[in-house]
């Protein structure tokens, strides 16, 4: 059909041009057919009446240099991001990182397939459309987050005095604190010396990898430093924030802490705080004494934050 098609659009007045791929020569299959300017202007009204101009489009008659600007950036953009997620997925504490590179390089490329398939058929490219908006409400969504979850992170009250604190876990390979719950140590040790008559929950369950609970990590790092057993209740059971602030809250008050009309100090890392804030659903006055992380670990856990936010407060919801 094809050799049929190409002889009759010949006697036509077509002429045919073979165009390279990537310096390989075409097939008859990846031909286009052009028409003759000379044929059209020999003829009433530039062209045969009741026919239009025969062209057979091929989506890959470009080489990689010859597609469109957006379609060369977005190829470029799929391999930096692959790049950039092989270099992240060897550095400490940076995980996430490396899988948002990994998962932006897949988007990448399916808008580059979309766009190259658009050209075929009017359905694709609606479908393409449909999925750069769902992209753009996506990431000014994931961007506002992010705005307000660095926004409560930068506030530091570790100056100003509480009734009670808590002090949320964070992992543990083995027996040893990561960087995360270290510098969590570090943040509580100076916040307890500088107020030496409040009690302090330490809160962290045990999770897979780690041999001791978090709560535990954090005692027995904090009795090393010289503060007084007697004022730090173990909370070993929680998972996840909202369970270090559920179970914690009780054991203050057998303390004698008012939940409604005291102060409590929370201390945890800087990109925590915004979720903490949130699952607080207490009138009880909050005093953020947040823990410093080197920069590169900071700009990981705030990235996955927001993440982590939309996670909790949208998601477990609706799939619950």
């Amino acid at each position: 059909k094809f050799s049929e098609l190409h002889k009759s659009s010949e006697n036509l007045g077509f002429q045919w041009r073979r165009t390279p791929f990537l310096g390989f020569p075409r097939t008859p299959f990846l031909t286009v057919a052009e028409d003759l300017s000379l044929y059209r202007q020999s003829l009433p009204g530039g062209r045969p009446p009741g026919r239009q101009e025969l062209r057979i489009y091929d989506m890959n008659e470009h080489t990689f240099f010859e597609w469109k600007r957006s379609e060369r950036l977005t190829a470029v953009l799929a391999l930096a991001f692959c790049l950039l997620g092989l270099g992240l997925q060897r550095l400490p504490g940076v995980g996430f990182s490396g899988k948002l590179s990994w998962g932006l390089a897949l988007v990448c490329l399916v808008l580059l397939g979309l766009s190259r398939l658009s050209r075929r058929h009017r359905g694709w490219k609606i479908l393409l459309r449909i999925t750069q908006i769902g992209l753009a409400a996506l990431v000014l969504g994931l961007s506002a987050v992010e705005v307000w979850v660095i926004r409560a992170g930068h506030r530091d009250e570790s100056a100003q005095p509480a009734d009670a604190v808590i002090v949320l876990g964070a992992g543990v390979n083995g027996t040893t604190p990561s960087v995360a719950l270290q510098t969590r140590i570090d943040a509580a040790e100076r916040y307890l010396k500088a107020h030496p008559d409040i009690p302090a929950v330490l809160s962290g369950g045990q999770g897979p990898g780690e041999d001791i609970s978090e709560a535990r990590a954090m005692y027995d790092a904090l009795t090393d430093r010289g503060i007084d057993p007697e004022r730090l209740i173990l909370e070993e059971q929680s998972a996840n924030t909202r369970q270090n602030l559920r179970n914690s809250l009780p054991l203050l008050e057998k303390q004698g802490f008012d939940s409604y009309g005291g102060r409590l100090a929370v201390i945890t890392n800087g990109f925590h705080m915004a979720r903490v804030g949130l699952l607080w659903d207490l009138p009880t006055e909050l005093v953020q004494v947040p823990a410093k992380l080197p920069w590169w670990l900071d700009a990981n856990y705030y990235l996955r934050e927001s993440f982590a936010i939309v996670n909790d407060m949208v998601l477990r919801p609706l799939l619950a």
